[in-house]
């Protein structure tokens, strides 16, 4: 052999594919192989049992081969077989060897002829082969036959592809003379992984069968398709010889005669044969593994060294030790409370970059959603004029009365502030769901033990429930206290004087006009006749709604003013998968070119309640349901004598004033109650409480029963562990301080595309050329 001091590789890589092949491909390990690759009936398993020199190999019509054959040949001095799937037992008679690769191969694809990438490992130990390993493929075919997938072909396909792909797999791409080479599937699908032809070598078979007058000489001698590696031409038994049971070494005889005998091959006949192609691909190999081994060290290092942190853990695992089980569940239980703190106080290590937790989504709903759902139950102004008219005119009854009645002002004002009720208990809700949606995260950690996950979240959740009744008492007992005592007197009340004096018609008041309150990107959905929908990125200021091509901000496209703007809800399109609202003008007027109303859309509702929200800061408020038709609302209340709208307007204004200190002081104290009430109490109650009533719930054994998966990941772990281990030791004591063969330079094969030979590879022709 030409690589003597590395006769050890093979069975190295024998004894690697051994030590991963029970966790799968879990490793990710891409061992140095030869993969055999062919059309079926191509002769790939008649080249196989010719290096055993016995039969062994599944024979019939269709797909014989239906998983991949790992078959590792060992030189040694007696001769049997062994499966890695039932290893204790010797084959010594190959027929029973063909038996078991038939019952294995149905027994994980079934009798119908269907395929699977698992693969059977078989080693074959004798004193007439040389150390080799190869894969053994199902042959490419083009039609499903019986009751095979229709899609069979693919199924194949991808399945070579999984193996070839690898740049450590050698490709042994066998195809038979009497076919034409230029269509061989064997070279094709090799040239797609390989295009340069560095792990690709050609065998072809079945040279005695070609027509009478016709040979292979100019593929042999690598002129017609070249190949960097070459091509070796081997001549496999005849059905006949295989059904007559001829023997292998009476074949192979034969074989060595026609290649000594045959006036286009004599001349390279010390470079043809099954005798050849097994050295040479001992030797291709055993240099491919030389090559190969460094990276492949390097990596089972890496592996190792980022499994050993958590093998640690395992190493004396003891599944059933109550001291185990005690630790594991107070360290659980400690670790959640920390998680869900994390959570809503927020931390500066494992940030979450794809989406808001906990924390951040109560606070959208504390300054965001909360006073939104204020401002929407606040303004109605025609419903608003209409029931303070109501009010004066029924306390002055039969009277007309000469001043504006302040027990007006009081009435309508607490039936203002009840209104106040409905968002703060909305707001109660959407928090709690947080908090419940927050629980739920924390306790996925605790996966590896489901009856404690499942205790600790009905534990938790029923206890923020419980604090959610208390809560929502605590803010309605709020707002009764602000009903039960109307301070006029209050330092910010405007007073009936400056009431009066404030004209109706008080245009809105912004705070620093050029000051940007939002940035982002949002869609404008329009018909497709007109243009159709098209994202751009929006600035909205305290003035104005303006919009660009980018987030350059360099081609402004429009700039929308916001006086008499408004929101409201828009339904979104039926193939639409963004949420929508609207903004459309008060007075009838087109808003953006010639619509009346431009349809905005985001990607989640959350984004629309955060621009609403937005849009509020810049006094752009959303449109007042009418419960009422118009037509219906009595004459008597459409039409006032002037002071009687003078006292409306008054107590308009103060009405104004009065809710508007309400409302401030509610959006102040909603968050504090619920912080303190609700989720500073729920931590304390994690911290404190929450173990006594895990111990106090059930069997702690059972409560800390681990999953069937967390026991097999930390089996498979452990497993690949050790593999990892024993792989380094093996190759530890490798030297690799010999001569490889270097791969054989590029060929130059352009000329081929043009030439209208390509077809014919029977037809003899001649070129100056440099045979590698």
């Amino acid at each position: 052999m030409g690589n003597r001091g590395m006769e050890e590789l093979i069975p190295l890589i024998n004894k690697l594919q051994d030590a991963f092949s029970c966790i799968g491909q879990s490793c990710h390990l891409e061992l140095p192989q030869i993969a055999v690759v062919g059309g079926q009936s191509a002769g790939k398993s008649s080249v196989l049992e010719n290096f055993v020199g016995r039969d062994f190999l599944p024979r019939g019509s269709g797909i014989v081969t239906r998983r991949p054959l790992i078959l590792q040949l060992v030189n040694n001095k007696a001769e049997y077989a062994e499966f890695l799937h039932c290893k204790s037992r010797k084959f010594v008679d190959f027929d029973e060897v063909r038996l078991e690769i038939e019952a294995e191969t149905d027994r994980i694809t079934g009798s119908n002829k269907g395929i699977s990438s698992v693969p059977i490992n078989l080693r074959v130990y004798s004193p007439n082969v040389l150390n080799l390993t190869l894969i053994d493929l199902p042959g490419m075919t083009k039609v499903a036959v019986g009751d095979q997938p229709v899609d069979i072909e693919y199924q194949i396909r991808d399945m070579l592809l999984q193996f070839i792909s690898k740049e450590n797999c050698l490709i042994l791409a066998v195809t038979p003379a009497n076919s034409d080479l230029a269509n061989s599937d064997a070279l094709k699908i090799s040239k797609e992984v390989d295009p340069q032809g560095l792990r690709t070598i050609g065998v072809i078979t079945k040279l005695d069968l070609m027509d009478e007058g016709t040979d292979a000489r100019d593929i042999l001698e690598n002129k017609l398709l070249p190949l960097r590696r070459g091509y070796i031409g081997v001549v496999n038994r005849s059905q006949k010889d295989i059904d007559g049971r001829k023997d292998i070494k009476v074949a192979l005889a034969a074989e060595r005669k026609f290649f000594l005998s045959h006036p286009a091959y004599r001349h390279m006949a010390e470079r043809m044969g099954t005798s050849y192609l097994q050295k040479t691909l001992n030797q291709q190999l055993t240099n491919h593994i030389r090559d190969t081994l460094p990276a492949l060290r390097s990596k089972l290092q890496s592996q190792l060294l980022s499994l050993e942190k958590e093998v640690d853990e395992y190493k004396n695992f003891k599944p059933d030790d109550p001291a185990r089980k005690t630790k594991a569940l107070l360290q659980m239980v400690q670790q959640f409370g920390v998680d869900f703190e994390k959570r809503i106080e927020g931390s500066g290590d494992q940030v979450d970059t794809l989406e808001l937790s906990g924390g951040a989504r109560i606070n959208r709903i504390f300054h965001e959603r909360f006073p939104f759902e204020l401002v929407k139950m606040e303004f109605d102004e025609k419903e608003l004029r209409r029931e303070i008219s109501y009010a004066i005119k029924n306390i002055h009854g039969v009277r007309t009365g000469l001043f504006t009645p302040d027990m007006a002002f009081e009435a309508i004002v607490k039936k203002q502030l009840i209104k106040l009720k409905e968002p703060c208990l909305k707001c109660i809700d959407l928090v709690i769901q947080e908090l419940i949606n927050t629980v739920r995260q924390c306790t996925l950690k605790l996966n590896s033990y489901p009856q404690l996950r499942e205790e600790t979240e009905r534990i938790v959740t029923t206890y923020i429930r419980e604090r959610e009744s208390k809560t929502k008492d605590q803010v309605m007992l709020l707002i009764d206290i602000e009903l039960s005592y109307i301070n006029t007197n209050h330092e910010d009340f405007i007073g009936f004087a400056n009431a009066q004096q404030r004209s109706a018609a008080i245009s809105k008041k912004r705070a620093m006009p050029n000051q940007v309150i939002r940035r982002g990107w949002l869609t404008i959905n329009i018909s497709i006749m007109k243009g159709g929908s098209k994202d751009y990125w929006f600035i909205l200021t305290a003035e104005s709604l303006s919009w660009y091509k980018d987030e350059e901000e360099k081609e402004k496209k429009f700039m929308l003013p916001l006086d008499n703007l408004k929101l409201r809800d828009v339904e979104k399109g039926f193939m639409s998968t963004k949420q929508t609202f609207g903004i459309f003008n008060t007075e009838q007027r087109n808003v953006y070119k010639d619509l009346r109303q431009i349809e905005l859309a985001c990607d989640s509702q959350e984004d629309v309640d955060s621009w609403k929200a937005s849009f509020l800061r810049a006094g752009v408020y959303p449109e007042k349901d009418q419960t009422e038709n118009e037509d219906s609302v009595p004459a008597d209340s459409l039409s006032m004598d002037p002071q009687l709208e003078r006292q409306v307007e008054t107590i308009r204004n103060l009405v104004d004033s009065y809710t508007g200190i309400v409302n401030k002081s509610i959006r102040d104290l909603m968050p504090k109650t619920i912080m303190h009430l609700m989720i500073n109490s729920a931590k304390e109650f994690i911290y404190s409480e929450l173990l006594a009533f895990l111990y106090s719930s059930g069997d702690q054994s059972s409560l800390m029963e681990e999953s069937a998966e967390q026991a097999q990941r930390r089996d498979e772990m452990l497993r690949m562990y050790h593999a990892l281990k024993e792989a380094l030791h093996i190759i530890g004591d490798i030297s690799t301080s010999t001569v490889s063969v270097p791969v054989p330079p590029p060929v130059d094969h352009t000329w081929i595309h043009n030439d209208p030979r390509l077809n014919k590879p029977d037809t003899k022709f001649s070129y100056f050329f440099l045979v590698i």
